[in-house]
C-alpha cells in the first residue's frame, strides 16, 4: 500500500499542470495514468488529426512554447511527445500503467484500488478530462449488423472502414474533418448535422483564436456567463489546422449534408426537419461573435487589422433528405461523431446528481478533498484548452492547500 498526500488521477495536461503547482507549494503528491503521459493523444486520435488551436496557445504552465513554428498546429502525437517531455521537465513524480478500478472515502481519507495495489490520500484531484469516453446514441442498437460502426477514438484512417458509403453523425470539429477526409478518399460521404457552433479560421488578418484571446472571450469567468451549463454543453468549433472548413466547403467538394440524425427504424436513418434552423442559428451566432471583434479592434486599435470580411451564409440544400434506406442505399459505415463524455465509473463516492454527472463547483467537489480538472467551463470558458490549465491549476491547488493546512490543524 501507498500514501501520499494528494493523488492525481491522469497524466494529461491537467494532471501534469496540476502536480507543477503542488510541487511549487511544496505539497507531496503522486499522480497515476492507466497508460504514460499523454496517452489519449498517443492512442485514442486519428492519424491525420491536428490541434484545433495553434503552437503559440499550447504552451504548458511555465515553459509555454517555444518551437520555430508558433502559427503552426501541432499533431496528436507531437502534443503527446510534448507532454512526455514535460513531465520529465517538470520532475512530476508519475506512476505509468496503473489504471484505477475503485476510489472510495473511507476513515477520513481516499482510498484508491489499482490493479497494481492500494493508494491511500488526503486528497485527490481527477484529471481525466472531458473526453474519457465516445458518446454514441440508443439507437445506434438498431444499425443493421451489415453496416460498421466505429466512434473517433476508435477510428484511425480511411482505410480501417468497408469500401462503401459513409454517413458521419455530428458536425462538430471531428465530424466536419473526418468527413473531409473520408470524401477525400474517394467515399461517398453523407454528414448529418446537429447544433454547432461555426468560426472562421482566420478574421481580419489574424487566427480566430488570436481574437478569442485579445478580446477575453476565454477569460470569462462562471459569474459571467449567462447560461453555464448551456456553455458547457457546446459543441467544439467546426475548425480545422491552419484552413477554413464549414459546411460550405464540404458541400463544394461533393458532401451531402442532412439534419440531425434522430432515429434507425427498419434500417432507414431518421433525419430532422430543422437544418436550415440549425444552420441559421450557427451563422448568427458566429456573426455576434465577429462583431465582438469588431468593436474590440474599433475601441483598441488593433494593428494591422485587414476588412472585415464575413463567411458567406451557410447554403443548404432546398429539401435535405429527410431518411436514407443504409443497406438498399450502400451505407457500409457509421461514424459517431456525437461528442465525448468524462467517465468516473470508478469513482465510488456520493458526488452524483440524478443525471449522473458529477457536482462540483468550480472545479471543487462536494465531498473534501476530492478536486476535478479540465472540464468544459470549470472556471472559466477556457477550463477544457490546453491554455486554460495554468490559472485553473493555480487557483485550485491554493484551495486544496488551504484544505490540508485546515486539517492539519484540526
Amino acid at each position: 500500500m501507498q500514501q501520499t498526500k494528494v493523488l492525481i488521477v491522469g497524466a494529461g495536461q491537467f494532471g501534469l499542470s496540476m502536480s507543477r503547482a503542488l510541487s511549487g507549494l511544496g505539497i507531496d503528491h503522486l499522480v497515476i495514468d492507466r497508460g504514460a503521459a499523454g496517452e489519449a493523444w498517443r492512442s485514442e486520435r486519428w492519424d491525420s488529426l491536428k490541434l484545433l488551436t495553434p503552437n503559440w496557445a499550447n504552451g504548458l504552465p511555465g515553459v509555454g512554447y517555444n518551437g520555430v513554428d508558433p502559427d503552426g498546429y501541432m499533431t496528436a502525437r507531437d502534443m503527446a511527445a510534448q507532454l512526455e517531455a514535460y513531465a520529465q521537465t517538470i520532475k512530476a513524480p508519475l506512476l505509468e500503467g496503473t489504471e484505477v478500478l475503485r476510489c472510495r472515502y473511507d476513515g477520513g481519507c481516499y482510498r484508491v484500488e489499482t490493479h497494481r495495489g492500494e493508494i491511500r490520500a488526503a486528497a485527490v484531484v481527477i484529471a481525466t478530462g472531458a473526453a474519457s469516453k465516445s458518446h454514441v446514441p440508443a439507437f445506434s442498437a438498431n444499425i443493421p449488423a451489415s453496416v460498421a460502426q466505429v466512434t473517433p477514438d476508435r477510428y484511425r484512417r480511411p482505410s480501417d472502414l468497408p469500401e462503401g458509403r459513409v454517413l458521419v453523425v455530428g458536425a462538430a470539429a471531428t465530424g466536419v474533418q473526418l468527413a473531409r477526409e473520408l470524401h477525400l478518399s474517394g467515399r461517398d460521404v453523407t454528414l448529418a448535422v446537429g447544433s454547432h457552433v461555426r468560426l472562421p479560421r482566420s478574421y481580419r488578418g489574424e487566427d480566430i483564436e488570436h481574437w478569442l484571446f485579445v478580446t477575453g472571450i476565454l477569460d470569462q469567468l462562471l459569474t459571467e456567463i449567462n447560461d453555464v451549463e448551456r456553455a458547457r454543453r457546446l459543441p467544439a468549433p467546426q475548425l480545422v489546422a491552419g484552413e477554413a472548413l464549414d459546411l460550405n466547403a464540404l458541400q463544394s467538394i461533393g458532401v451531402e449534408i442532412v439534419g440531425r440524425m434522430s432515429d434507425v427504424r427498419d434500417g432507414r436513418a431518421l433525419f430532422s426537419g430543422g437544418l436550415a434552423h440549425v444552420t441559421a442559428a450557427a451563422d448568427l451566432k458566429m456573426n455576434r461573435t465577429l462583431e465582438l471583434v469588431d468593436a474590440w479592434i474599433e475601441e483598441h486599435g488593433e494593428p494591422r487589422p485587414t476588412a472585415a470580411v464575413r463567411p458567406a451564409r451557410t447554403a443548404i440544400p432546398s429539401r435535405p433528405r429527410l431518411s436514407i434506406d443504409l443497406e438498399a442505399e450502400g451505407v457500409k459505415s457509421v461514424v459517431w461523431a456525437t461528442g465525448y463524455r468524462p467517465s468516473f465509473a470508478w469513482l465510488d463516492v456520493p458526488v452524483f446528481d440524478a443525471r449522473g454527472r458529477l457536482r462540483h463547483d468550480g472545479g471543487v467537489c462536494e465531498m473534501p478533498g476530492l478536486y476535478v480538472l479540465g472540464l468544459p467551463v470549470l472556471r472559466r470558458r477556457r477550463s477544457h484548452h490546453i491554455s486554460g490549465a495554468e490559472a485553473d491549476c493555480r487557483e485550485l491547488s491554493n484551495h486544496l492547500a488551504q484544505f490540508l493546512n485546515a486539517r492539519c490543524v484540526a
